[in-house]
């Protein structure tokens, strides 16, 4: 007979044996699951998941926190898919918000991607909804508030400005060549003025 995960909803603690031990459990189930209200209850895989790996990213010796694939092994985790491994931490991360998100909404949501994908849509609504107040007066008069401000100066190297210039046009889908030509029409005419 096949030995199925525990499905208690214990803490997951801090010791290495704890967090193989779910990694593990959580690597069992991860076949099964199917459904969205299932998996974001308290012990359901998702919620499991995201705090599984924002533990694991807590304790990442990187400084981007993220997790080294050799503890996702570790952890028997590697095998789920790294998008449902973001989401799922996604989802822990912003709890709160998403199952206020899913209570209010009037139809039902398959998976995480979803859910993503319509709280991105209703922020856009929300924020196109707003108001702007840019360009008009206030009717009390602004006061003047000293503000001091830290003053940092940045070297740019030759190389660095040549790294910048080749980001931005990869970025901006611009030829390379054009903008060198660019460059060197411009330098001859500050070069005739001057």
């Amino acid at each position: 007979m096949a030995k199925t995960a525990k499905t208690d909803s214990k803490v997951v603690g801090t010791t290495i044996s704890q967090l193989v031990s779910e990694g593990k459990a959580l690597g069992k189930i991860w076949r099964t699951v199917n459904s969205l209200k299932a998996t974001t209850k308290a012990n359901g895989f998702d919620t499991r998941l995201g705090k599984l790996l924002q533990e694991l990213k807590a304790q990442s010796t990187r400084d981007d926190g993220q997790i080294p694939t050799h503890v996702l092994r570790t952890h028997g985790i590697q095998q789920i898919d790294r998008r449902r491994r973001s989401e799922a931490l996604w989802f822990v991360e912003n709890q709160v918000e998403c199952l206020e998100f899913i209570e209010n909404s009037k139809k039902g949501f398959t998976s995480l991607t979803a859910l993503q994908s319509a709280m991105r849509k209703a922020k856009k609504e929300t924020t196109k909804s707003e108001v702007s107040n840019v360009g008009q007066s206030d009717d009390a008069p602004k006061t003047d508030k000293s503000v001091e401000q830290e003053v940092t100066t940045v070297i740019v190297t030759r190389t660095k400005m040549v790294d910048t210039i080749l980001h931005h046009c990869k970025e901006s889908g611009l030829n390379v060549e054009d903008i060198i030509n660019d460059l060197q029409s411009r330098i001859a005419t500050q070069q005739k003025s001057a």
